[in-house]
């Protein structure tokens, strides 16, 4: 007869002075630097305690070892018990914001493509959800998530049943997801009778590749700012520069534009902006694709637009290139108004986290000085309201509208 293992005691962490501080103010972050001590060695997705100098309950959140972002902050405050009532409640919560916004999980509506859950900003630190249609995509960025997954995928049932679940892994996780059997791409509920999967945005339909695409299959974040595209787009000739799968250009087609041009370097991309295009045979205006090299067709001398909009992939992804990023915004957006004609638009965003919108909207309002036109400002935006963020390095996403006379 072998006795089994005794229990292993609670992980403990005590911290910096510093990071008790960010912890007290709401910060979900702990990292490893800032970890004075704990107790024992911590398995991946163990729930780890924080206490503070007083040897007081601080907060408590998911431990990974394989990073350098040591604890992602589930609670912080008064002591909790994370039962099953407490997960339920926290999805609930999340579920419920969007449903203000978008409507209940099977009602008709006219969007159903959008974020359920925004990582750190909804209180599931390192995960995402979305859902498109009758799918749900779940991105996990930690490995701390692995020993959760039974947990989440019951929850989900009971929130949402019926849809199927596809699971989507960030590179730096996807070598442990195969010890686990899990990969990305991976469906783990229901069925995928086909994918791309359609879906409706703004009454526009359009296609997500849940199994392989750029995020989890589409760039819900920009919804609000192709809105405002689309109320700016009449009579107008239309450029979407960095294009992708031509989520600006069916808005500025919808908004009565004459003609819009959609230009990215990826052949596969624009393929996907036709399809888009397709799958909407109402939209009227002519609607041509560019394959090329954006910053160098941009920067030469050609074709005039009356709206030029720029959304490149980031350009900052670590804070090392920070700077070179402010310049290089600067450059897109000259260029950008260099091919506006008199009484143009420039739509510029920026997706870099590293770089802030104060400092992204300072480069674009240079480049419009440096031009010597005259121009006023239309307005800047920032995260979708399914994509709020509630600490400085969520926030990644900022727009601005100018006109050019």
């Amino acid at each position: 007869m072998t006795e089994s293992a005794p229990a292993r005691p609670r992980l403990r962490l005590r911290v910096t002075a510093a990071a008790e501080g960010h912890l007290r103010s709401g910060h979900p972050w702990l990292y490893e630097s800032s970890v004075r001590e704990q107790n024992r060695e911590g398995d991946a997705g163990e729930l780890a305690v924080v206490y503070d100098r007083r040897d007081r309950f601080l907060a408590i959140g998911l431990y990974d070892p394989h990073s350098p972002l040591r604890l992602r902050v589930l609670h912080a405050g008064s002591p909790v018990t994370l039962d099953d009532a407490w997960w339920a409640g926290r999805l609930g919560e999340a579920f419920g914001r969007r449903e203000a916004l978008f409507g209940p999980l099977g009602a008709p509506v006219d969007t159903d493509g959008y974020r359920l859950v925004n990582g750190e900003s909804d209180g599931w630190p390192g995960l995402v959800l979305d859902r498109y249609a009758g799918v749900l995509v779940l991105k996990l960025y930690t490995a701390a998530w692995f020993p959760h997954l039974e947990r989440v995928l019951g929850l989900l049932a009971d929130r949402a049943p019926g849809l199927a679940v596809v699971l989507r892994l960030s590179r730096n996780i996807q070598d442990r997801a195969r010890a686990l059997n899990l990969r990305d791409g991976q469906l783990l509920a229901g069925e995928l009778p086909a994918n791309p999967v359609h879906f409706q945005e703004s009454g526009l339909t359009f296609e997500a590749d849940v199994l392989r695409g750029q995020k989890t299959g589409f760039f819900l974040d920009q919804r609000e700012n192709r809105r405002h595209v689309q109320a700016l787009a009449r009579d107008r000739r239309v450029l979407n520069a960095f294009s992708f799968s031509g989520g600006f250009s069916l808005y500025a087609a919808r908004g009565g534009a004459r003609h819009v041009t959609s230009l990215d370097i990826s052949a596969h991309a624009l393929r996907s902006a036709e399809a888009n295009y397709a799958l909407n045979p109402d939209l009227k205006a002519v609607h041509e694709t560019v394959q090329a090299d954006v910053f160098e067709w941009l920067g030469r001398p050609g074709r005039k637009f009356d709206l030029v909009i720029l959304d490149p992939p980031s350009l900052a992804r670590r804070e090392t290139e920070r700077a070179g990023a402010i310049r290089a915004y600067g450059k897109l957006a000259a260029d950008g108004i260099r091919a506006l004609e008199p009484g143009g638009i420039l739509v510029s965003a920026s997706c870099s986290a590293h770089v802030s919108a104060e400092e992204f909207w300072g480069a674009v309002r240079e480049a419009a000085d440096r031009s010597g036109r005259p121009w006023r400002e239309l307005r800047t935006t920032r995260h979708a309201p399914d994509h709020h963020a509630i600490f400085p390095e969520a926030e990644y996403l900022k727009c601005i509208y100018l006109q050019l006379d």
